[in-house]
């Protein structure tokens, strides 16, 4: 499975507001800013987050984006689902419609591709952004201000 910039570039600024949680709401602006990402992507990006109650918009002139839940409470999966869509090696053992393979009762790949897949979902799931940006802390202060995923 290969993650797109969608979710590289999600989860990038999913920490980014949780290291900045004193500064919330944040702009997309300023995570872009700090991230080195196009401002433009970043706004698509967080249409769908938004969609998917990880985070919420707040209006006005001292506006931004907050964090829709606490972030011990959010999943790099529950950001890289969001962005991405079901967790899956392959489509036959999609997370939301793993039944939908027609030769489910005979492919001997199956079980592979089903353990991949409960892998994959186990380390996304275990991280949370706390997880995550305490990482970051850990990091020299010169990389850590625009990390890379």
């Amino acid at each position: 499975m290969k993650l797109s910039t969608r979710g590289r570039y999600g989860l990038r600024a999913m920490i980014e507001m949780a290291k900045s949680e004193d500064e919330l709401p944040i702009t997309t602006h300023t995570i872009a800013e700090r991230q080195d990402l196009s401002e433009r992507y970043l706004e698509q990006l967080m249409v769908s987050l938004k969609r998917s109650g990880l985070v919420k918009s707040v209006r006005g002139a001292q506006g931004g984006y907050v964090l829709g839940s606490s972030p011990q409470d959010i999943t790099a999966g529950d950001i890289i689902r969001a962005l991405e869509g079901p967790i899956a090696p392959v489509e036959c053992v999609n997370e939301n419609n793993p039944e939908s393979c027609t030769r489910a009762d005979y492919c001997v790949t199956r079980v592979l591709w089903s353990k991949v897949r409960d892998s994959i979902t186990q380390v996304l799931d275990s991280y949370t952004l706390t997880d995550l940006a305490q990482e970051l802390q850990k990091l020299p202060h010169e990389t850590s201000v625009k990390y890379l995923v």
